[in-house]
């Protein structure tokens, strides 16, 4: 187990030192054009050397590199051109905010996708399971943004009960998180509950369930102690992997409804052409996806004693 965890942190470190290079090659290895970012598009090529010779661009590329991934290390990722502020300071409170709608998302997200999923599962081919099916494909299906405009034309516009946007300008306000929450739990909860209603489907046709139906055992029992602890085993890595999709969904409805979020501020980085705040959230969502599938993989194999002892 502790060899397994140590080669997924290896691959984890490596895939996170490949990025970072890519990265910095593709922003920082015209040393003119981060200079002219950096001062504008109106300052003269000795103001650019200039600055270049002050902030150590001079130096060989391997040398800044270095230099650029020990102080990433540290959370120093440079000011932002467009805020005028350290990136960290910008990046934690975005990540707090979208920290918050995640938490959210998921509250709400688990236990509706696992109870449908498993109640779906336990009768396969009824018409239990054929109803949970056709609405889990059927919101899947609908792109979160046509599910955003479609809510707030309903809820904003018609009925007059929510705020269109989730700014929070007056202070938090639980009621502009409603919309996005929503959005996302749309759009997701049917994936997460078609996966736990094939683990739980599979589950039911074992062996070891049926004779346990055959032994006598009330039904409830063997839901709740015999099939449901291994259908679960499955959605576990699911749901931990959604933060992958998270990244990009969280981008679109973060954009949408104004939520000054992660994804947000990735977006208006790029559009300004930001280029410290656009690498420090490159490396932060990296750091979600690989450490997600880490997590993943561990848990899994923790749950799991046929991976664990094979």
């Amino acid at each position: 187990m502790i060899v397994l965890a140590a080669k997924r942190l290896l691959a984890m470190l490596l895939i996170m030192l490949v990025v970072s290079f890519i990265l910095f090659s593709l922003f920082e290895s015209d040393k003119m054009a981060v200079a002219g970012k950096v001062l504008g598009p109106y300052s003269s090529v000795e103001q650019r050397e200039l600055w270049l010779d002050q902030n150590g661009y001079n130096s060989p590329f391997f040398t800044r590199y270095t230099n650029w991934v020990g102080s990433a290390l540290h959370g120093d990722f440079g000011d932002s051109l467009q805020y005028k502020a350290p990136v960290s300071e910008l990046l934690v409170d975005r990540l707090k905010n979208t920290g918050i709608l995640t938490l959210v998302f998921f509250i709400i997200l688990i236990p509706l996708s696992l109870t449908l999923g498993v109640l779906a599962g336990m009768k396969e081919g009824s018409f239990q399971d054929r109803a949970i099916s056709v609405v889990s494909v059927l919101t899947t299906s609908v792109p979160e943004f046509a599910t955003a405009t479609f809510l707030t034309g309903l809820f904003v516009y018609t009925w007059h009960l929510l705020p269109g946007t989730s700014s929070m300008t007056n202070g938090f306000s639980w009621k502009e998180l409603i919309l996005p929450v929503m959005v996302l739990v749309i759009y997701d909860f049917g994936y997460v509950t078609r996966m736990t209603r094939a683990s739980m489907a599979e589950v039911m046709t074992s062996q070891y369930i049926r004779t346990a139906v055959l032994k006598g055992l009330p039904y409830k029992r063997v839901i709740m102690r015999h099939a449901l602890r291994n259908a679960l085993i499955a959605p576990f890595t699911v749901i931990v992997l959604q933060l992958n999709w998270l990244l990009s969904g969280l981008v679109v409805v973060e954009v949408f409804f104004a939520y000054k979020g992660f994804g947000y501020l990735l977006v208006d980085a790029a559009l300004f052409g930001d280029i410290y705040v656009i690498e420090a959230c490159v490396m932060v969502a990296v750091f979600v996806a690989v450490f997600s599938q880490f997590i993943s993989d561990i848990g899994y194999t923790l749950l799991n004693p046929r991976i664990r002892f094979s």
